[in-house]
Parts: structure tokens; C-alpha cells; sequence
């Protein structure tokens, strides 16, 4: 029976030791998006898009050393471009036209990190973001220096079906915890997916991205 109880006692030590390794958590925070373009016909990069994301995680702590961390979240990325053009000698004649692409992803973070001390970790991964939805807004006036005449235009265009679904983003990033389970974290994704889905010129569309965000984990010791 006191062998039992031995065993017994070893394996609830056992399973509480395992329960404190893995801690649960929120997240959220200000996300920095850009689109980057490119064909045959040269290459440009988008205007940032000022956005946010929020979801949650799960962290796995190997050693005191190393650890795992799955995440769920949800961003509207994208970029946007502005374009300004205005007649020097003539300020009648004018070209505006502004143009913001919005894809409502969720990101599937998936990282490995390394404790540089208890609270300071650094990590590497990739997150493979699904885009849900795809929508482009374009504003668009001018004028040519006719009294009373301006040519205007406000069109949102859904481009879902033009946009591949998977964005596939390699990442490095930084976190530091207080003691109470309070993080801050900063991130930054490098988009390496095409997200044009029936190029015809060799045309090339990523996203990347960078994060910064406070969350709480639950658990651990």
C-alpha cells in the first residue's frame, strides 16, 4: 500500500509539474501594415495602414531555456497609396487619388523561444495568416479649372476572389514579462506569400507586417 502511495504521490507531483508548463494568455495591439508590389513593369511599396489585432495563445515552456507558443488572432491588414498631383502655374487643375486594400486575416502564429533570462524571452517562427475578407476603397477627385465642375469617385470593390487565401509571413520578435503574467511584446513579419491569384504581367503582391501588444498569461508558477 505505502508503494502505491509512493507512485501515486509521484505521478500527481508529475502531472502538476507538466499543468505549470503551460500557460494560457490574451493578447492585443497596434499593428503597422504594408503591401508591397511587384511585375514586370517595376515595383513599389505601399503607404503603411495603422491597424490592430487581438486573440489568444497558449505557451508551452520546455526548459527553463527554451519553450512553444501557439496563437489565434485576429487583424485587418493590408496598406495604402496615395497618389497627389496639383498644377503649380494653375492650382484650379488637381489629381487626387487615394486607394486602401483591407484583408481581414486570421493569423495562426507559431513560434520557438529562447529565455534569455526568466522575464526576457526572444523568438522565430512563421505565421500562416487566412484571409476571410478582401476589399479594396478608392477616392478619387480632380479638377480642371472649370468653375463649378469637379470629377469625384467613392468605390469600395470586393477582391476576394482575386486574392489568394494563405499568407504565409516568417517572423522574429521580443517579449518581456512582469511577474503577475503582464507582457509586452514586439514583432516583426515578413510577408513572403504572392496574394495575386491570377497574375498576368508576373505581378506580386505581400504583405508584411509589424506588431506591438500587451496581453496577460494564466498559470504557471
Amino acid at each position: 500500500m505505502k508503494k502505491l502511495l509512493l507512485i501515486a504521490s509521484v505521478v500527481l507531483m508529475g502531472v502538476a509539474v507538466k499543468a505549470q508548463e503551460v500557460r494560457f494568455g490574451v493578447k492585443a495591439g497596434y499593428s503597422l501594415s504594408t503591401l508591397k508590389y511587384e511585375s514586370d513593369l517595376g515595383s513599389e511599396s505601399s503607404d503603411p495602414m495603422h491597424t490592430f489585432y487581438a486573440g489568444g495563445l497558449v505557451e508551452y515552456k520546455i526548459s527553463d531555456k527554451f519553450g512553444l507558443q501557439g496563437e489565434v488572432l485576429y487583424s485587418q491588414l493590408g496598406g495604402k497609396t496615395v497618389v497627389k498631383e496639383e498644377d503649380e502655374d494653375d492650382p484650379g487643375n488637381f489629381f487626387n487619388l487615394k486607394s486602401k486594400t483591407t484583408l481581414g486575416t486570421l493569423l495562426v502564429p507559431i513560434s520557438a523561444k529562447y529565455f534569455i533570462t526568466e522575464n526576457l524571452s526572444v523568438s522565430a517562427g512563421a505565421s500562416f495568416g487566412v484571409i476571410l475578407s478582401a476589399k479594396q476603397k478608392t477616392v478619387f477627385d480632380a479638377g480642371l479649372n472649370i468653375p463649378g465642375v469637379e470629377i469625384g469617385a467613392d468605390d469600395e470593390t470586393d477582391v476576394k476572389d482575386q486574392t489568394n487565401t494563405l499568407n504565409i509571413a516568417p517572423f522574429i520578435g521580443a517579449e518581456y514579462m512582469l511577474e503577475n503574467g503582464l507582457f509586452f511584446d514586439a514583432r516583426y513579419n515578413l510577408g513572403v506569400s504572392n496574394l495575386v491569384k491570377n497574375p498576368e504581367f508576373n505581378e506580386t503582391s505581400k504583405n508584411s507586417f509589424l506588431q506591438v501588444g500587451v496581453g496577460f498569461k494564466f498559470g504557471g508558477n
